[in-house]
């Protein structure tokens, strides 16, 4: 009697120590704490010497394994059996009970027991052991769905740093892309007038050096130097003729050329990144007494780092070599910068302009004139004679000008057509204007390191290099003229003898030392 209360008490203890265990479960954090709770649960029942798990995903053994578990992991791998948590009866170990761990989801490993003898424990503890190894493959289940859960995120997290990384570079690309784009369209510009060379840059740097003077953020100063760079954008539109126009533009040039101005901010007001940009470009050509363009606003309506960038743009321009007007001492400018403080500029800006510009270091090699054979053509384009392609009068007074300094060119030959008028009439102005083209190429074939240029209608001016004189016979249209009854003269001049500027004095000269 005593014999069978004892083991009663045995079943019971055994039952209580399992149903007690399966409370805990939910607590334990870990997978791997998880199994090995389980596996200890189950080694204090006393006719279970040994117990192991095996999980599946990763190959992990947690507990006691011997050759015989192993085997059996092999079959059941081999015939893939899942038996939902059952009992798995293996014939080749009689002492070890093999659970599968797993859901209707997913096999997750499996449990086996090492028991001390054949003797089954199974009787009494069934029920309560197969709930509790369901209760174990469910909260396994949860904690490798939270583990996959965790590494998702983990993942989607990286996936979501590296999109946005990827979105940031295309971003920084894309803004890289339109600050090349438009810097080289500022290069266009500048390649177009030899005057602006450089200028955008030199504008930028004293934009900065006057807003940082005046206390401005970074923010602002790194603002104020972008928008210096791009500030003539809007010449891109200007014609080359007007751009490149070496005298003074009438009204109507002048005008169109203001225009750059209102064309740059449409041209950045359409690019979101740009338009910070645009407001600041857009009144960097108002004067603080309201005479500027093109709203002709004044003091505070003009937008503070406008006004920065309209000193800016002005200091550049008096210290740069132009084509009709030399550029000015810094003693100038600064006398020039006080004088216009109120009227053209913000006395605010000059007071801090003359602190740190009147130090800056300019470069003497700045200079509006063309100096390659490119530079040259590209420049005198403009100035050609629509019906001859000989250069005008301008361009003449513009060289006249240059070599006065230059001293590039060395003579000058008047030729002259005599009774071109009477030709005129007598065959009309389309056969004039023929005979005239074929002068000019004759001259071109004749004189080829030299400027040939069409004055007075009639009459050609040809500056060469070299002293050179040509027998006017051996011109090859010579005896087309004299058939058409048109006499040539010519006059010679040595241009470094006298003072030649212009059109004016190159004639005051040839006829106070013409041959008579």
């Amino acid at each position: 009697m005593r014999y069978l209360n004892n083991n009663y008490n045995n079943k019971f203890c055994n039952i209580n120590k399992l149903i007690s265990a399966q409370s805990m479960l939910y607590v334990l954090p870990y997978k791997s704490s998880l199994c090995e709770f389980t596996i200890q649960t189950l080694k204090n029942i006393p006719a279970v010497q040994k117990c192991g798990i095996y999980l599946c995903d990763n190959d992990y053994i947690v507990g006691d394994f011997n050759k015989e578990a192993q085997a059996t992991i092999e079959i059941i791998k081999k015939h893939s059996i899942k038996e939902n948590n059952l009992l798995v009866d293996l014939p080749n170990d009689k002492n070890t009970i093999t659970f599968v761990l797993c859901t209707g989801q997913k096999t997750y490993g499996y449990l086996f027991i090492f028991l001390e003898n054949e003797d089954s424990i199974l009787g009494h503890l069934k029920a309560t052991l197969i709930n509790f190894i369901n209760i174990v493959s469910v909260d396994l289940e949860r904690r490798c769905q939270r583990a996959e859960l965790e590494e998702y995120k983990n993942h989607l997290e990286e996936m979501v740093q590296k999109r946005a990384d990827e979105i940031f570079e295309l971003e920084e690309e894309k803004i890289e892309n339109f600050e090349r784009t438009f810097l080289s369209f500022v290069s266009i510009i500048e390649d177009r007038d030899t005057y602006t060379g450089g200028h955008s840059q030199r504008v930028a740097k004293y934009c900065r050096i006057i807003a940082q003077d005046m206390k401005c953020s970074e923010e602002e100063c790194d603002l104020i130097y972008r928008a210096g760079i791009l500030h003539d954008i809007g010449k891109i539109i200007t014609p080359d003729a007007i751009l490149l126009k070496s005298n003074k533009l009438n009204d109507l040039e002048y005008k169109i050329i203001k225009q750059h101005v209102s064309e740059g901010y449409k041209i950045l007001l359409k690019i979101p990144m740009y338009k910070n940009l645009a407001e600041i470009i857009r009144y960097h050509h108002e004067r603080y007494d309201g005479k500027g363009y093109p709203n002709g606003i004044k003091k505070d309506d003009i937008p503070f780092l406008s006004r920065i960038m309209t000193l800016a743009d002005a200091f550049d321009a008096m210290t740069t070599n132009r084509i009709y007007k030399k550029k000015k001492s810094i003693k100038e400018v600064i006398s020039e910068l006080k004088e216009f403080s109120g009227t053209q500029f913000d006395p605010k800006v000059v007071k801090s302009a003359l602190r740190v510009l009147v130090d800056i270091e300019l470069q003497d090699s700045v200079n509006q004139s063309p100096t390659t054979d490119i530079e040259k053509e590209r420049f005198s384009y403009s100035y050609r004679d629509q019906l001859t392609n000989a250069y005008n009068v301008d361009y003449l007074n513009f060289i006249l000008t240059q070599n006065k300094l230059s001293q590039e060119y060395v003579s000058v030959i008047l030729f002259k057509l005599n009774n071109f008028t009477q030709y005129n009439k007598r065959y009309g102005w389309d056969k004039g204007d023929k005979l005239l083209i074929q002068v000019v190429d004759c001259l071109d074939e004749s004189f080829v390191k030299s400027l040939i240029f069409r004055v007075y209608g009639d009459d050609f001016i040809i500056i060469l290099k070299e002293h050179t004189k040509i027998n006017l016979k051996q011109l090859r249209c010579y005896d087309m003229l004299i058939k058409n009854q048109i006499s040539i003269s010519e006059d010679y001049l040595d241009l470094l003898k006298f003072d030649i500027t212009d059109l004016k004095s190159l004639e005051q000269q040839i006829l106070e030392n013409s041959t008579p």
